[in-house]
Parts: structure tokens; sequence; C-alpha cells
């Protein structure tokens, strides 16, 4: 998930959250974070990993290999020494600018090839303020806030153990799905972007099948037969009433819009799975999508309770205030949704 999400809004919606905790799983090993892929300058996406599972999940058959004089001399210095600090990878690096040294390790991070054993250089890197990518605070005069703690090589996670076979990875892989998703769908392994594909792990669902630790039906509509499930998740489905109101972070993965639901066209805007936008949902159904900031807000129901509370949240969610300039492309204030809005607390300019 992107990084600027995940301690805001993934994590706190799942359970009640306070970062020491993450901070001890970190710090003990149990856990570690891995870089996913850059987006923009100051954020990219993450994941969380058992440490254990790293091998039979990673895949870095996809991975961009940065390619640098910078960043071979981090790497180089990793491979020969293991993990260090920032002030051994800069002497290697041979002095100079900080910030290059910083902005290469974070090329590497996100390439996947290089890690941290806190959450503390994320946060600051996500948080920073400014021009450079890297940021000007710092956790001392010489250790930029970005590049705090100590960094090693992803491989030091894989090299672990005896080689896993193909067979193994699909089966832990397809094992994380349903997990995950409770009933997988072709679009939900597209949208999460499996090697292979969903072709790829059908032979290892339908083995799971045979065995009975999985179910193959027509659960969700209009997404065909070929859809697997938990028994559990499949009656819990079946079981619930949709009812009630929720709001998520657009790229959460909880959100099925845009991954195992398309999205519904709308004729001011396209909605898509953004880092900083979110959905509003009641009853089930997709009923706004408010862009990042807040400042448009695409409405797909007359569901004006649901919508208003979602705004609420999300400006709570937001530091206390949150600004709608438009709403499915015309000013807020001249939308119907506007004199609801006023009333719920809302002014001109923005909810405090």
């Amino acid at each position: 998930v992107p990084a600027s999400i995940l301690e805001r809004d993934v994590l706190p919606d799942r359970m009640s959250y306070n970062p020491a905790d993450l901070d001890l799983l970190l710090a003990s090993g149990e856990v570690v974070w891995i870089g996913r892929g850059p987006l923009g300058t100051r954020d990219g996406r993450v994941a969380l990993y058992y440490r254990d599972h790293v091998p039979l999940l990673m895949d870095r058959s996809q991975e961009v290999v940065p390619d640098g004089a910078t960043h071979d001399v981090v790497r180089n210095h990793l491979e020969q020494r293991g993990a260090s600090f920032f002030s051994d990878l800069y002497v290697a690096a041979g002095g100079g600018d900080p910030q290059v040294v910083v902005a290469a390790l974070w090329d590497l991070v996100w390439s996947g090839e290089v890690t941290n054993d806190t959450l503390a250089p994320l946060r600051a890197f996500v948080g920073i303020k400014g021009k450079s990518r890297a940021g000007s605070r710092t956790v001392t005069a010489s250790v930029p806030a970005a590049a705090s703690g100590r960094w090693y090589l992803v491989d030091d996670l894989l090299e672990v153990g005896m080689p896993l076979a193909p067979e193994q990875r699909a089966k832990a892989i397809a094992e994380q799905l349903l997990e995950r998703h409770g009933i997988v769908t072709r679009p939900a392994v597209l949208a999460e972007g499996i090697p292979g594909g969903f072709a790829g792990l059908y032979p290892v669902f339908a083995a799971m099948e045979d065995a009975g630790t999985v179910r193959r039906g027509y659960f969700i509509e209009s997404l065909g037969g070929a859809q697997f499930g938990l028994p559990g998740a499949i009656d819990r489905m079946r079981g619930t009433d949709p009812t009630g109101n929720l709001v998520l972070a657009a790229a959460d993965p909880a959100n099925p819009y845009g991954a195992t639901l398309a999205w519904p066209e709308h004729d001011a805007g396209s909605p898509a799975r953004r880092a900083g936008a979110y959905v509003v949902l009641a009853g089930g159904q997709l009923v706004g999508f408010v862009e990042r900031g807040g400042r448009s807000l695409l409405t797909f129901s007359d569901h004006e309770d649901a919508l208003i509370t979602g705004l609420i949240d999300i400006a709570k969610r937001a530091g206390g205030s949150v600004t709608v300039a438009t709403i499915d492309g015309e000013s807020a204030h001249r939308s119907p949704l506007g004199n609801p809005l006023l009333a719920a607390g809302f002014t001109t300019g923005c909810l405090l």
C-alpha cells in the first residue's frame, strides 16, 4: 500500500492502532517492511511481511534496478559489510552532498533491494516538506531523518534456508490471497500484479478445491464461475447484511472498486485507487469518491447522510479540515448537496 496511508488509514481501520506496536515488531525482527515502487517524489508502495514469509511471498521479477555510481557503492558496501548506518554508507560513497547518498539509498528502497530495521526513516521520507526528495530534517547534524536507523539488503532475507520450489511459492501466494480477500477472483489477482496472473494460480486453487480446503462457485455477480473462496468467508458473506456507512482509503486493499469490481462511470471524472483519495460506501455500495485533499467529490447515489458523515470522517483523518471545491463537476455551493453540507457545519471554505 502507499506508505502515506499505511499508518493514517489502513492500519487504524483494522485495529486500535498504536505505532509503537509496529515499531516493536520491527525491532524484534518478526516483521519487516519492503519498498515496492515509488509514487511521486515523497511516497511509495510498501509491503509488510512476517520475516519468515519473505522468501515465499516476495517476487523480484518485475523490479527496476537503479543503475548509478552511488547506487553501486551503497549496494556493494551492504553486500560486503552487512547492515550499516548512514554514516558508514556516506563515508563509503566518498562524502560530498549527503542528499545525493540519501536519494540513491531511497532509489534502492523503492526497487526492493534495501530496507531498514525501523520505520522511522519511512515516516520521515513521507512526511518531509520541500523540494528535496530526501529533505533537510536531521536526526543529528550528519544524519538526515530519512536515513536514520540501520540499512540492509533484502537479499539477506531471501537467502535463508533451502531453495524454494516454484510450487511452494505458488501455494503460499494462493493461501495469502485467500486470507486477504476471502474470495479470490480473476480481477483481484490481476489488481495484485501477481506474476503469471490468475492462470498461473488456477491449478493451485483447483488442487485446493479437490482437497476440500476451498470452494469454487459463482459468489460475486458478473465475475464468472472461476471464483475460489474459503468456506468461512463464503458463509460470512452470505450471512452479512451490508448495512451502515464506511469510509476507506481508495488505495486500501479492502476497497473492492478498481480491483475486484470495476469503478462505475461518472461524467464529471474518473475515480482511481490513488493515495490520498477516499471512497464512501453505504450498504456495501459505492456512493462517493473523494479526491486527494477533498477538493473534488463524485457522487454515485443520493445517500446524503452517508456522504456528509463520510466527509466529516475524512476531515478528521486530514487533521481537522477538508476543502470541498466541486461536487460532480460543479461548484460545491451550487450542488444539491451544498445546503445539507452547510447545515452539517461546513462553511464556504472548509469544515473545521
